[in-house]
């Protein structure tokens, strides 16, 4: 599959190809870093000389659709699994023979965490906690996470949420100084998303590094301090949430559709006020806009010029995800 046009989005911080990239030198800045990082399963490649570096005590976020190689990358640093090639480097250590003392100060919550289902919530982190030679009370990451009045059910018993919370728990009973969450709220309600959220931002706020993996973006846009977005296990652009978003040039997206039987020509809509970009995919039309008040009158009066009736219009505030668009000509709930 050829690589996506990174020219569709002025001032993204872009990555070189593999040859002329250039990484900060180790400092004591630096959570985790690699360089080079590379890994194959057969003939796929999951991640592609891949450079990245966290920074101490900021949230970083690195976001994707399924298969852009977030997991990998992520187990690969947490000492879970062997690149085939590259440099990695966890809290200024490498993995080879100082495991124990890197398992010692990283937290860990993977995609997929299967705890005892006999076992009560406080046994569970009890049992964690147990694991480490220091590390916060059992009572205290109970408290954290919002589960005390939970603590004597069976893990079996809880729901979805309450799973993924006591996932977080074990992660955090070490008190550690990196935290790595893979999908977090993966199919979690409303209400339980903004609880783990809370949780995240409080061990952050007492200078917690946390290497996060979504594809929500509005989740990274709250959490991150800066985010990598990763396409065919490369970083496509690297930036803060705002900064990404203001190099689309502009703040909003309308999106609309008309009934067919009459034919559109894609430059009468940069005849519209402020139109930044024109997209089109799988009938319906996108313009990144400048001023939505404006454009959306001036739209509709091109429209009725042409004889066309509109069937859906949808007006956002330009996010995340539609960087990834520009990038990409996909969208992430596409993939």
């Amino acid at each position: 599959m050829p690589r996506p046009d990174h020219a569709g989005v002025k001032g993204a911080r872009l990555p070189r190809s593999p040859t002329g990239e250039r990484m900060s030198m180790p400092s004591a800045s630096s959570a985790a870093r690699c360089t080079g990082l590379t890994k194959r399963y057969g003939s796929v490649v999951a991640v592609d000389h891949l450079d990245l570096e966290v920074r101490s005590g900021e949230c970083f976020g690195l976001l994707g659709p399924n298969g852009a190689g977030k997991t990998t990358t992520v187990e690969i640093l947490e000492g879970l699994i062997a690149p085939d090639a590259g440099m990695v480097e966890v809290l200024g250590l490498s993995w080879r023979g100082v495991a124990v003392e890197l398992r010692q100060r990283i937290g860990i919550q993977l995609q997929e965490t299967r705890l005892p289902p006999k076992l009560s919530v406080e046994e569970t982190v009890r049992l964690f906690r147990s694991f480490y030679r220091q590390g916060r009370a059992v009572e205290e990451v109970l408290e954290l996470v919002g589960l005390v009045e939970k603590r004597k059910a069976w893990v079996r018993d809880l729901s979805g949420g309450q799973r993924q919370r006591l996932a977080v728990a074990c992660a955090l009973v070490s008190e550690p100084d990196l935290l790595f969450l893979d999908e977090p709220t993966t199919g979690l309600d409303p209400q339980s998303r903004l609880q783990l959220w809370d949780v995240i931002h409080a061990y952050k706020a007492k200078g917690g590094t946390v290497l996060l993996t979504t594809h929500y973006m509005e989740e990274a846009a709250q959490l991150c301090n800066r985010v990598a977005i990763l396409d065919h296990g490369r970083v496509i652009a690297l930036g803060a949430p705002g900064e990404l978003v203001a190099s689309l040039g502009a703040d909003h997206v309308v999106e609309f559709s008309v009934d067919g039987g009459v034919a559109l020509e894609p430059q009468q809509w940069w005849k519209i006020p402020g139109v930044r970009a024109v997209r089109e995919q799988d009938g319906r039309i996108a313009l990144t806009v400048r001023e939505v008040h404006r454009a959306v009158p001036a739209l509709l009066d091109e429209l009725a010029r042409a004889g066309a009736e509109l069937s859906g219009l949808v007006v956002h505030h330009a996010t995340l995800e539609d960087v990834f668009v520009a990038l990409t000509g996909r969208h992430l709930r596409d993939e």
